[in-house]
């Protein structure tokens, strides 16, 4: 198997810059890596598929409509075998080590796993921007920014841990979208309600009339989250100019209080603030698996690995929150786990900041990208909190990653769920009519009133 990266990366070490691969690194995305840089055979055992080009549109045959949810192109299979507190020995060196604190947590926790399908891809001009970002995109600002990249991931060839992480806060997920989705905390002892938000987004790093990130103005998202239940929250707003180049300027975010009737500046949408409409289960940073400035942390891999992670979760979208609700942790039996490669990064807190994780670890899943699982540790290095995402694709774009997050709480005994779509209506990938005029501070004031 081909090395990736230098010894240096797989040994760990921190590269706070790194330049550009050369021509005949970049060469191997139309060779033994994919556009996007995963590696495009399977493994030594079968287990895990080579990428053949993903599944870039609805299959025939399994009922799909365009405006529902997307039927799941694997009903029919089942699990391959199920990993409980009695196997887990077996299966050590394939589960992450928040899974098996969840395992040993309850005893109704287990994983069911499935075949494994590389489902990733994204359109074509996704890939064209990923070969020329792994021949310009640099890291800036001592990690703190990326520069010259556009469109896709900006390192499709990582050279150290900074790299990965930026892989994963831009990463293709669209030009435009809109969605309304459901938190739902639930507490020790089982009782929960559900928050109601609708959010949309301009993704201006995706943007196809911009040629390159300096053509951004420094802003590479443009988020907007209304709550709209339950009715004490209703009418809160938060507005996020996401900037690229966070040494240049921080984050700016507003919110607005339908109590005061005020616009005011938000510094603390960010770090380790709670996270909106968390019920203070989990910070601001750990949306989506981790989002914003990458400075307070050092990056390290401690390699690549092969995990048993939630993947091709198109049932857990079809089920209903009732359903998905058990009283210590999601009901399993509607989560679907499959092998993949992922890289492990380990974020360890600067001794010059303060943050009230000291140590994270991400799983991220190579082809897609995005942080498929987390691991959070606290001042005492003790496992606080896990993160569980879903990798996959939304076939009918096509565009990789899955939907739907879940956070434990490891220490207190709650969990979270985040980004149900599965009573509501599917994301629209193509929400043109957003406009940029629609993110100001004024107009978030207009639509709290």
């Amino acid at each position: 198997m081909r090395k990736l990266i230098s010894l240096l990366f797989i040994l760990g070490f921190t590269v706070t810059a790194q330049a550009k691969v050369p021509a005949e690194q970049a060469a191997r995305l139309d060779q033994d890596l994919t556009p996007l840089g995963s590696e495009r055979a399977g493994n030594a055992d079968g287990s895990i598929p080579a990428w053949t080009g993903g599944l870039t549109s609805p299959p025939e045959g399994i009922g799909y409509v365009a405006g529902e949810h997307l039927p799941d192109p694997f009903a029919d299979e089942k699990p391959l075998f199920r990993i409980t507190k009695d196997n887990t020995e077996e299966y050590d060196a394939f589960i992450t080590r928040g899974q098996k604190a969840l395992i040993e947590r309850h005893d109704t926790y287990f994983l069911d796993v499935y075949p494994s399908h590389r489902t990733c891809a994204n359109p074509e001009f996704v890939y064209k921007a990923a070969r020329k970002n792994a021949l310009i995109g640099e890291l800036v600002a001592e990690g703190n920014g990326v520069s010259e990249a556009i469109m896709a991931s900006p390192f499709p060839i990582p050279n150290n841990g900074l790299e990965l992480v930026w892989n994963h806060t831009l990463r293709y997920r669209s030009f435009k979208l809109q969605r309304e989705f459901t938190a739902i905390p639930v507490n020790q002892l089982g009782d929960y309600y559900e928050v109601t938000v609708h959010d949309d987004a301009i993704f201006r790093w995706s943007d196809p009339q911009m040629s390159r990130a300096e053509d951004l103005n420094n802003t590479s998202i443009l988020y907007l989250l209304q709550t709209k239940a339950p009715a004490r929250s209703a009418g809160y707003v938060v507005l996020v100019q996401e900037t690229l180049n966070m040494a240049v300027e921080a984050r700016r975010a507003w919110t607005y209080s339908p109590g005061t009737r005020r616009v005011r500046r938000a510094p603390t949408i960010a770090y380790d603030n709670p996270g909106t409409n968390s019920d203070g289960i989990t910070t601001s940073d750990s949306f989506g698996g981790y989002n914003g400035a990458p400075d307070r942390f050092n990056w390290t891999v401690r390699g690549r690995s092969e995990k048993f992670i939630a993947y091709n979760n198109f049932r857990r979208v079809l089920t209903t929150y009732k359903d998905m609700v058990g009283p210590k942790h999601i009901n399993q039996d509607v989560m679907r786990y499959e092998k993949h490669r992922v890289w492990e990064v380990v974020g360890s807190l600067k001794p010059e900041f303060r943050h009230v994780y000291a140590k994270r670890v991400f799983y991220i899943d190579e082809d897609t990208k995005g942080i498929v699982a987390t691991e959070i540790y606290d001042g005492r290095g003790q496992l606080w909190r896990v993160q569980e995402l879903g990798g996959g694709v939304q076939y009918d774009v096509p565009l990789c990653g899955g939907s739907g997050a879940t956070v434990y709480d490891l220490v207190v005994g709650r969990y979270l769920m985040l980004g149900l779509l599965n009573e509501e209506k599917p994301i629209n990938f193509q929400a043109d009519h957003l406009k940029p005029n629609r993110y100001t501070p004024s107009n978030i004031r207009r639509l709290g009133r």
